[in-house]
């Protein structure tokens, strides 16, 4: 099976701005992105379903062999489904974000920053255990460790 070289340069051409997209701090080139995405998704699965032959329909005069894939169809009707339901929720929340804030770029949490610039120390968890911390104690007033009856 040869591949053709055009659809997969174009593919990652697709991906590639998709993922820059979808990276940038406004929502409107988030959903462009998400659309980019979906779209090369698409275009890399119909390249990578091999050659086109008839239709997948059981003809007796035609060799298995020449009969195309039909689960890369599938697939791909799958991911136009499931790329416009995202598509159509990402322009709800754009909508929602500009009748709220009559803006389109995304602001950074103040809480989200707090967090990334605290220590992960915990003075409570993390300092150091005495070495016999139990309550259960034997007749004689020795504590009793793990294994021990």
């Amino acid at each position: 099976m040869s591949v053709n070289i055009t659809f997969l340069v174009i593919t990652g051409v697709l991906l590639a701005t998709g993922f820059y997209l979808v990276l940038e701090r406004t929502l409107t080139r988030v959903l462009l992105g998400i659309m980019l995405l979906g779209n090369g998704v698409n275009l890399l699965i119909l390249t990578s379903g091999g050659r086109k032959g008839a239709a997948p329909l059981f003809r007796p005069d035609l060799p298995a062999d020449q009969y195309s894939d039909p689960l890369p169809q599938a697939l791909i009707l799958t991911a136009i489904v499931i790329t416009f339901a995202v598509t159509a929720f990402l322009l709800a929340m754009i909508y929602r974000s500009w009748t709220l804030t009559s803006a389109d770029v995304l602001a950074d949490d103040t809480e989200d920053i707090k967090v990334s610039q605290s220590t992960a120390y915990d003075e409570e968890e993390d300092s150091p255990v005495a070495e016999d911390t139990t309550e259960f104690v034997d007749e004689e007033g020795r504590p009793i460790r793990e294994g021990e009856e």
